[in-house]
């Protein structure tokens, strides 16, 4: 019996369809019936791969500026489009689809920092997340702050008690701020340590502190570790190939004491895609150690500060002779020079263990007493 593409069953004719371009595919989709009513199925949905393949790429086929007027293109699609799709392309370049008000809501929830549902007020969900959206852009365009005078961050303190403060938009510089704390900690004469915590789709959440080789466990900052490395998670070293590393494992004792599940409100961009699990590829810096140590023997302490970076296209460019992603490179150069606030909200969505390791959350200076 000859094979013919009405033979085929759907799930084949789908997989072949998923490698194919956006424009070939348009094309494809209406070449007959039964490819007409495979590409317009929401359970097999083939549009998805190639979509996200131009989404992680970060190079935007022609095709998909205008894919919304296609019939055949399930809406669910446009929800991860939009929540992951670079600004300027949302803004200016693509032509957006009718959605539901859920639909605008899920994707804030997957874009944006809980922290900034501050700007709703009485806005509807499609109306804020535009608004946003170009806020976005036009900060990480130029240095502009009349949206938001003042900027918070988060310290997480070596006593267990953690922080959040404030400083003038207009002047923040996280680095000057860090070496204000330094300097009251008596640890100016240490280098300053930054490290990439989660890449998100408009933001990257940093972490300023200090390592040591300290002589007793007073000066030692656990908080600042298990924010960086969840507890009882760990890189295991892969047993099939006898070397290198296979990604963490959770300790089977921890399941039942942490959250540990990945993080998709907001979506981590795909450099951080299984956070707050390792995700292999170079992106995630968190683990350059293994074990109760950090880098030679060295562990945090004093304080860590937690700060919120807009992103740009330039952001992601190596600057300096330094290591990629790591230090200075986060912070000095073009596209590093924007921050947005960072709360007690967006602390408890990006690190929900934390909840139960601080002590005493204090709003503003001091110990709170």
């Amino acid at each position: 019996m000859p094979v013919t593409l009405e033979s085929l069953p759907v799930e084949l004719v789908t997989a072949v369809l998923e490698e194919l371009d956006l424009a070939s595919l348009i094309v494809v989709s209406y070449l007959s019936r039964r490819l007409h009513s495979i590409a317009s199925d929401r359970s097999l949905n083939p549009w998805r791969a190639p979509i996200l393949r131009n989404l992680h790429s970060g190079v935007y086929e022609d095709s998909l500026k205008h894919l919304s007027v296609r019939t055949t293109v399930p809406r669910q699609n446009w929800i991860e489009v939009v929540s992951m799709a670079q600004p300027r392309f949302l803004l200016f370049d693509a032509t957006l689809p009718n959605m539901k008000e859920a639909d605008w809501h899920e994707c804030f929830r997957r874009r944006y920092l809980p922290g900034w549902q501050k700007w709703k007020r009485d806005s509807s969900w499609h109306e804020t997340f535009k608004k946003l959206l170009f806020r976005v852009w036009h900060r990480s365009m130029i240095t502009c702050t009349s949206d938001e005078s003042w900027t918070k961050y988060v310290v997480l303190n070596k006593n267990g008690s953690a922080n959040e403060l404030e400083a003038s938009s207009r002047i923040f510089n996280p680095l000057s701020i860090f070496n204000d704390m330094k300097m009251q900690s008596n640890l100016a004469h240490l280098e300053t340590h930054i490290r990439l915590v989660v890449q998100l789709a408009d933001v990257r959440i940093l972490a300023l502190g200090v390592l040591n080789n300290p002589r007793g466990a007073f000066t030692v900052n656990r908080n600042a570790r298990a924010f960086l490395h969840p507890p009882d998670i760990e890189i295991a070293p892969d047993r099939a190939s006898g070397g290198g590393t296979s990604g963490p494992v959770v300790d089977a004792r921890s399941r039942s004491c942490y959250p540990y599940e990945r993080l998709t409100h907001p979506r981590p961009a795909l450099s951080h895609a299984a956070y707050p699990f390792y995700t292999p590829g170079g992106g995630d810096k968190r683990w350059l150690t293994s074990g109760n140590l950090e880098e030679e023997g060295k562990q945090w302490v004093g304080g860590l500060m937690l700060t919120a970076q807009i992103t740009s296209s330039q952001t992601s460019m190596p600057w300096g002779d330094g290591p990629f992603l790591q230090d200075l490179d986060l912070v000095v150069g073009f596209g590093r020079s924007q921050y947005a606030s960072f709360t007690w909200a967006d602390l408890d969505c990006i690190a929900p263990w934390m909840k139960d390791l601080v002590t005493k959350r204090i709003d503003g200076p001091g110990l709170g007493i």
